[in-house]
């Protein structure tokens, strides 16, 4: 993966993905085919992001970052963390996260939208 500054660099990246504000103001969106799979809280300081995870995967990265990593915000709680983006989180561990979510809804999509984004 190349080399970002930003993790909305890296949200931005991926083919079809797009973003917006449909929850309003500091609740950034980010979507592949319709499907979320990423949320910004880009109001807070420092701001977090909410990503799409295995359950088994979410609940051992809870317990190796229990102060940046906690069960997904206002999500489901099963296949969602929430990441505090308080420089705990190796920018690499925190590309291959947000590569997962997007990954896994991905996979969630009809095969003509998976084969669109190749």
């Amino acid at each position: 993966m190349a080399d970002f500054d930003n993790p909305l660099q890296i949200l931005d990246s991926f083919p079809g993905a797009t973003s917006g504000y449909p929850f309003g103001p500091g609740a950034l969106v980010y979507k592949v085919g319709e499907k979320m799979f990423a949320l910004v809280a880009d109001d807070m300081e420092p701001f977090r992001i909410s990503l799409k995870c295995e359950p088994d995967l979410a609940l051992e990265l809870r317990a190796q970052y229990p102060g940046a990593v906690s069960a997904g915000y206002h999500l489901n709680k099963r296949h969602w963390n929430t990441i505090e983006m308080n420089d705990t989180i190796p920018k690499e561990e925190l590309e291959e996260w947000i590569g997962h979510s997007y990954d896994l809804v991905v996979a969630g999509l009809p095969l003509h939208q998976r084969e669109s984004l190749r």
